[in-house]
């Protein structure tokens, strides 16, 4: 008698397991770091991606091309994951988090598919990294805080290295000195996201500038805006949440008048609301009037007659930032406009900058970017860039493995073997020997070149701590701790069970009565 067989999933479930689903995975890993692969370093390609409303973009930040890429594929997207948190962490090294995960999957793909146990390789892998962030820690040289000039060059550098794999590398100077003196205008009250970038068409980038207070973008104005004051010596402003403006009807409300003077008691009554709203913010002794609703031509009038200034719809960020920066705080109301809820500055003023006029208050940098700055000032050392890092943690990490017996010393050495990704990627995208130069960063890391990596100006090696090719420790460590866990996760998983898509794929349901089709009976 034949068993029953026992129906667990519903009818249509996808569901693959074992070692062709484990190496199913590695390879979708390697196609979203071909993606990314060419854009490292300094030499890097750019890539255009258009959405599906047509617009493009083009960059060479591994994060900021990840997320508009549409990754449907499940562990393809832990390594589009990894690189937006490396952005949100530390900012800088998006491609290379990407690619250290997926070459960390191709090293260990032969021993899965000759049957492994995934778990001996994630116990080798945590090891490994352990091993490397502490190394890494050991090296990494610390810059002394006390000396303020030391540490203003340093980041400096750093900024300067971390633009150099960016659209702007050719203003790199100037970009860096404009970052440092924006993050050191922040002090531990301002958090870093007090920085805000503006985005301004026509000009040059050196008409990038930075505005030590806040600024934000001329807004949508009407009638009346040109007959406001451009500049105020230390006046009030309002900051509110409130619309000031008469609305149409919503569709279809209906009021039921008799009579043309009911009629006209409402209009009154509508116009006499907004009169009071705006006499009460005048009254108040604002003098500058920001909201993050629309503020209507009347409004605008009215404040223009009383020489006051007036901008509505001001993005919510750009509230807040005034906010933290003059005093005050967001009123929904305008009844309770005393003066301490008003905020105060010093100097206020609408400048003209690229194609557009914007109203400057306190700090900001205007620039057209497609990646941030890194934010330099969370670190204290630094380690050398340019693969030398790398180069010398995969020695420390091939030594190591020469010393311990069994699988771990395959699993520790593939994982000193993958580091050499960044690199050899570094020469391929300059267009150099990259076995060649490998060979000679070996031998050097050998003789106790520490700082040597790649010269992509004079294809060849270089003691890249002396040519000041500086990244922040934390951004190494970041990378390689999520990197390896990424590549954990990915080898942890051994079955993909996909459920069938009801909506999609299912057939329409009956169609009820009232759609033009006869019932039938």
């Amino acid at each position: 008698m034949m068993p029953t067989p026992v129906i667990l999933l519903k009818e249509g479930t996808d569901t693959s397991q074992g070692i062709p689903q484990l190496v199913s995975n590695i390879n979708a890993c390697q196609v979203i770091a071909e993606a990314v692969r060419t854009t490292l370093g300094p030499r890097g390609m750019d890539k255009l991606i258009v959405d599906d409303r047509g617009k493009a973009t083009i960059s060479n930040d591994g994060a900021t091309i990840l997320k508009l890429l549409d990754v449907v594929h499940p562990a393809a997207k832990t390594l589009v994951d990894i690189a937006k948190s490396q952005d949100a962490e530390v900012g800088d090294g998006t491609t290379s988090v990407t690619l250290l995960a997926a070459e960390f999957l191709k090293q260990v793909k032969p021993y899965v598919e000759e049957g492994l146990h995934p778990q001996i390789i994630i116990r080798a892998f945590r090891t490994a990294t352990q091993l490397a962030v502490n190394k890494i820690k050991d090296i990494a040289v610390t810059v002394k805080k006390e000396d303020k000039d030391e540490q203003r060059s340093l980041l400096e550098k750093c900024a300067a290295t971390a633009l150099s794999s960016k659209l702007i590398s050719q203003s790199k100077e100037f970009f860096s000195k404009m970052v440092v003196d924006a993050v050191m205008m922040l002090d531990d009250l301002l958090q870093l996201k007090m920085i805000g970038i503006k985005k301004v068409q026509g000009g040059a980038l050196e008409d990038s500038q930075l505005v030590a207070g806040v600024a934000f973008k001329k807004t949508f104005s009407y009638a009346g805006f040109e007959m406001q004051p451009k500049k105020y010596q230390s006046p009030k402003i309002a900051l509110l949440n409130v619309e000031l403006e008469l609305k149409a009807e919503k569709d279809n409300a209906e009021v039921r008048v008799n009579t043309v003077e009911d009629y006209q008691a409402i209009v009154d009554a509508e116009w006499s609301i907004l009169y009071d709203k705006l006499d009460k913010i005048h009254k108040s002794g604002a003098k500058v009037v920001l909201s993050k609703l629309p503020i209507g031509d009347v409004a605008t009038q009215y404040f223009a007659d009383r020489d006051m200034f007036c901008a509505g719809r001001v993005p919510e960020e750009d509230l807040k930032r005034t906010m933290m920066a003059c005093g005050g705080s967001i009123q929904t109301s305008v009844n309770a406009l005393s003066d301490d809820v008003l905020g105060r500055c010093e100097v206020f003023e609408e400048t003209q900058i690229g194609g557009d006029r914007s109203p400057a208050r306190k700090s900001d940098t205007r620039a057209e970017l497609t990646a941030p700055f890194p934010p330099v000032h969370q670190n204290d050392s630094v380690v050398a860039g340019g693969g030398a890092i790398e180069m010398e943690l995969s020695k420390y990490l091939r030594d190591y493995s020469r010393t311990i017996p069994g699988k771990q010393q395959l699993l520790i050495g593939a994982y000193a073997k993958a580091l050499e990704i960044i690199p050899r990627q570094l020469c391929d995208n300059a267009g150099f020997d990259a076995t060649n130069i490998l060979n000679k960063l070996r031998a050097k890391h050998a003789q106790g070149g520490t700082w040597y990596g790649v010269d992509v100006n004079n294809e060849d090696i270089a003691d890249n701590f002396e040519a000041c090719v500086w990244e922040p420790a934390i951004v190494r460590i970041n990378a390689l701790t999520a990197a390896s866990e990424a590549a954990c996760l990915i080898v942890s998983v051994d079955e993909t069970i996909k459920n069938p898509r009801s909506t999609v794929d299912a057939a329409p349901g009956p169609r009820g009565r009232g759609r033009g089709r006869p019932h039938n009976h």
